[in-house]
């Protein structure tokens, strides 16, 4: 797994499968986990690069995650109602 940064400057996960993850971004100061609030698009969806995919929030905020790149969503790692880590996979595009 090799992490590169886009044209909009979000890292993603990219494997030799033409995968990506979506990769919780850093969201500020001290803030080192956040919760899952809602997927824009369920697995197997058609997303664009850029799109809105996954709502999640901290005690201080809310923030949407977009798609890397164009493709499908694959799969969903970090379900709705769940914490997950920055740096952390939330799903999968192919």
């Amino acid at each position: 797994m090799t992490l590169r940064k886009n044209s909009r400057g979000i890292f993603a996960g990219v494997s030799e499968h033409r995968m990506v993850e979506i990769i919780l971004p850093e969201l500020g100061e001290g803030v080192t986990r956040a919760t899952v609030a809602c997927w824009h698009v369920k697995p197997g969806q058609s997303v664009e690069a850029g799109q809105d995919v996954v709502e999640v929030v901290t005690d201080k905020a809310s923030f949407n995650v977009e798609a890397p790149v164009k493709g499908r969503l694959k799969a969903v790692f970090v379900p709705e109602g769940k914490d997950g880590s920055v740096g952390a996979a939330l799903g999968m595009i192919e």
